[in-house]
């Protein structure tokens, strides 16, 4: 793509802009020869410019001079190979910026020497327009002979300030009004030496009927009262090109709401879809009344607009809940989703070289005769000229490559906004409100889910029947009446034809569906994503826990979205380092670090979730991922915590997390609460009380309820002297009360407790006294007589009331199991150390049978029994049932060799 031969009078042949210019006075051409060899800056044209002013020049007429020899040296650079497209679209985006601030800073002084200077009514602060440049300029991908879309805003109503006899006082609102019509009549009027941009103000709030500036409270209330969808893929792009500071965050936090919602926004793509197609039709429109103009590389299909709106569709998706895809540049958003794997990088990487050759092109339309058009000339001679410019020899090469490049961009645009329904689905939709509007045959609507494949196809029917036609449903849009009817379509077919238990998948489905009825994004995205259907339907069936916890926590759909991280096993360190910058993004707002806690937990489990139920881990490794889970969560609680405790006395705690229980055996499951306890090691005389916040805002932090639930339940009761304890203890306390004060219960409890997070230090030391206290010798017979007395009080306040079995509390279930494991380490871990060690009920029974401390072969039967009931207990669970009984022969064989080994401890 050069042209190596006397490059310069190739260019100047090639672009009639260039041409002309030379031609205006002879020096042109060595200046531009001079200019040429380096890249533009700031500081270059500041330099020019002052030149052409100190010449004599006013600012209008040296800036579009200045303009002129910009263009002029991008084309000669790009043609000749030493500028690529992110220099053109950079270098001409910031001389836009310079063209503004340089006109804004002298029009403002001036207007201020008339009229005084503007200042807030209620701060009684200075007060400046803010302009935002929109579009291509606010990502800095601005194209060469483009306009600049601009918006007018300032912070505060109120009037100037005069400090001379000769100024008089205007509002506000007029001051920058009148600076805003002079900013845009030096930056576009069509002099002699041309002008430095087209300026388009129809972005603003009501388009060109409404005012030219708009103050934060009446850019507020647009918003929230007027503000239209289309308008929000505009303000993602808006860029503050002035103003102070303070301002512009405030400014920030008005827009954001608007653009990017706080929950996933599939709704994005159905709204984008109908822009699009507006689009187009005006296109054809166009095209069908001037043929010549049938090729626009900007608006056409597979043009320039496509690849934008595939960047920025994921943008308005997921903006509101990733603030790193809130990038205004196309290329960057583009780069961002290969990144995060929500695009496939191959694809980003085909659609950047799409991009740029559509840019490139664009750019050479332009270059002919500095003409802001997108359209493929139709004279021979003008065709010929683009070729060349693109490095062909001919026409037709480039038009075969021009194709393939559009054929890929509308390929990718169609896999994510061409509409999902097909014939055969939209005739199942019509057939399905025919069925559900006819109060006389019922028949008609049985019959569909006999022939979608359910065996009771009365109930199903009759489910959604009243489903239908209950007041939640019918209050809906008719938009969002019809996306229910589709998905019910395609529900109803995947529950017949793949869910074993028909009816409560059915009925959990409808459920689900009444609960997120009233969020189109949750239609719209499952309308999108066909597959994340037919994995809510999978889901359902599966489990009644799912199901409900899915319903709960519907922003979990995102997940569904991308099968391979759905299916990879959890990158602890990765997930653990999201989580802190997630927080620490959010360090001033704890309702959002709340809301962060929550979801990125939640999404992690549901990850967890799915693999559980496609059988991909057993029982064990997920207690261990759900555990592990715990940690990262309950670690990062404690830092962020600790970043609010304004009387804080160091940077960092010395604080621990104690764990207990199922945490503390890594026996966690998806619903459990966490058993802790809170240490520390510290001098300072402000610790105690400091800590003692830390350990109460930690509860407060985890048990909230806030949009997305809670985190988890927590119990302290095990701390040292129970409920009537401190709520933090000193590790020099913990260790004298486990000596000296801690009853037997507690030392059983402490063969299951562990270092959780915190001061690694502190759980060095946790470790070594926990060793300590499990390897004392003791009394074996008051050890059995003590530990029978405990398990009787805790079967006494579990009594079975069924005839099922009770695989937790019965005798012979896990309980009994688990009393046995601690009753063999405080009894021979003084013998026996190793003992000691908290690596789980299976694997210590198992240690046991080696020592022969109990029967090999009782205790492998033992040990499986315990794995046996445990996945049992967790299938159960994933039912919804609270309590996890069966009929005794399903696990006779386990409860005999628990039963046995028992009556081996414990038989006098």
């Amino acid at each position: 793509m050069s042209h190596t031969e006397n490059f310069q009078t190739t260019a100047a042949e090639l672009s009639r802009f260039l041409q002309r210019w030379l031609q205006g006075t002879p020096e042109r051409s060595a200046q531009l020869q001079e200019i040429s060899r380096l890249s533009f800056s700031k500081a270059d044209f500041a330099q020019i410019l002052q030149k052409e002013i100190s010449s004599g020049a006013s600012l209008n007429k040296a800036m579009r001079r200045l303009r002129n020899l910009v263009l002029a040296t991008l084309i000669e650079r790009d043609l000749n190979g030493q500028a690529d497209m992110h220099e053109v679209v950079t270098t001409i985006s910031e001389f836009a910026d310079f063209v503004v601030a340089q006109h804004l800073t002298a029009l403002d002084q001036e207007m201020r020497a008339l009229y005084g200077v503007p200042v807030g009514e209620e701060s009684g602060a200075e007060q400046s327009l803010i302009v935002l440049g929109m579009g291509k300029l606010g990502g800095y991908e601005l194209n060469v002979s483009s306009d600049i879309d601009l918006i007018f805003c300032y912070a505060e109503d109120g009037e100037t300030r005069c400090h001379e006899a000769a100024q008089r006082s205007l509002s506000n609102h007029e001051y920058f009004s009148r600076l805003g019509k002079k900013l845009i009549a030096a930056i576009s009027e069509v002099t002699e030496d041309g002008y430095s941009f087209r300026v388009d103000m129809a972005l603003r709030p009501n388009g060109n009927s409404g005012p030219l500036v708009a103050s934060f409270g009446m850019l507020e209330e647009y918003f929230m009262v007027q503000g239209r969808e289309w308008e929000r893929y505009a303000w993602v792009k808006a860029r503050a090109m002035s103003g102070q500071a303070e301002d512009l965050l405030q400014l920030e936090k008005i827009i954001r709401p608007f653009v990017y919602r706080r929950y996933l926004d599939f709704g994005a793509i159905d709204s984008l879809r109908s822009m699009h197609a507006q689009i187009r039709a005006e296109v054809v429109r166009q095209e069908t009344r001037h043929p010549e103009r049938s090729n626009n590389v900007k608006l056409g299909r597979g043009g320039i607009r496509e690849v934008e709106f595939l960047a920025q569709v994921f943008q308005l998706i997921r903006g509101g809940r990733d603030a790193s895809l809130r990038d205004r540049s196309t290329r960057n958003t583009l780069a961002i989703l290969s990144e995060k794997n929500i695009l496939d990088a191959d694809i980003v990487t085909q659609l950047q070289q799409s991009y740029v050759f559509l840019r490139n092109l664009e750019h050479r339309l332009q270059y002919l005769d500095d003409a802001q058009t997108h359209t493929f000339p139709s004279k021979e001679e003008d065709q010929l000229r683009i070729a060349n410019m693109m490095g062909y020899p001919q026409v037709a090469p480039l038009l075969d490559a021009l194709q393939v490049h559009r054929q890929f961009v509308a390929t990718q645009f169609d896999t994510i906004f061409k509409d999902k329904a097909d014939d055969a689905a939209e005739a199942g939709e019509a057939q399905l409100i025919a069925s559900l509007n006819s109060s006389e045959d019922e028949d008609l609507l049985i019959s569909q889910f006999t022939d979608a494949g359910f065996h009771d196809a009365q109930e199903a029917a009759r489910r959604l029947n009243a489903h239908w036609h209950s007041g939640r449903i019918q209050a809906l849009s008719e938009a969002s009446r019809q996306k229910l009817l589709a998905l019910f379509n395609q529900a109803m077919r995947l529950t017949g034809t793949q869910a074993q238990n028909q009816l409560s998948c059915w009925h959990r489905f409808l459920d689900f569906m009444e609960a997120i009825a009233r969020r189109s994004a949750y239609l719209s995205l499952l309308t999108e994503y066909p597959d994340a259907l037919a994995r809510v339907i999978r889901m359902m069936d599966a489990s009644d826990w799912a199901a409900k916890f899915l319903t709960r926590h519907p922003l979990l759909l995102d997940e569904l979205l991308d099968e391979s991280a759905l299916q990879a096993r959890p990158d602890w360190s990765q997930f653990s380092q999201e989580l802190e910058k997630e927080l620490l993004a959010h360090r001033d707002d704890t309702e959002r670090q709340l809301e962060t806690l929550r979801e990125m937990h939640h999404a992690m489990q549901f990850r967890l979730l799915a693999q559980d139920l496609e059988g991909q881990v057993t029982v064990e490794h997920l207690a261990d991922d759900l555990s592990q889970l715990a940690d990262l969560m309950v670690a990062a609680t404690i830092n962020a915590v600790w970043q609010t405790i304004a009387t804080r006395h160091r940077e960092k705690p010395q604080f621990a997390v104690i764990a207990y229980g199922k945490l503390g055996g890594k026996e966690l499951g998806y619903a459990s609460d966490l058993d802790l306890i809170f240490l520390y090691d510290d001098e300072e005389q402000d610790a105690p009380a400091n800590y003692a916040k830390l350990a109460q805002r930690f509860i407060t932090w985890m048990t909230s309820h806030t949009p997305a639930g809670i985190l988890f339940d927590i119990d302290i009761a095990l701390r040292p002297d129970g409920a009537s304890g401190l709520l933090v203890s000193s590790i020099q306390s913990f260790a004298r009360y486990q000596e000296k004060s801690a009853w037997l219960w507690e030392h059983q409890a402490l063969t299951r407790a562990r270092y959780c997070a915190g001061d690694a230090h502190i759980g060095q030391q946790f470790d070594a006294i926990r060793h300590q206290v499990l390897c004392q010798s003791r009394d074996e017979a008051s050890l059995r007589h003590e530990v029978l007395q405990m398990r009787k009080k805790m079967r006494d306040a579990h009594p079975s009331r069924s005839e099922l079995f009770d695989l937790k509390h019965d005798a012979g279930g896990m309980i009994d199991l688990e009393f046995m494991v601690q009753y063999l380490v405080l009894c021979h871990a003084h013998q026996y150390p190793e003992l000691s060690a908290n690596i789980g009920n299976i694997a210590l029974l198992k240690r046991c049978g080696e020592l022969g401390l109990i029967p090999d072969e009782l205790a492998q039967r033992s040990a499986s029994a315990y794995r046996s009931l445990r996945k049992l207990q967790h299938t159960i669970r994933l039912q919804g049932e609270d309590r996890a009984r069966v009929a005794f022969d399903k696990v006779s064989q386990e409860v005999t060799s628990s039963q046995q080994l028992w009556k081996t401890l414990f038989s006098e």
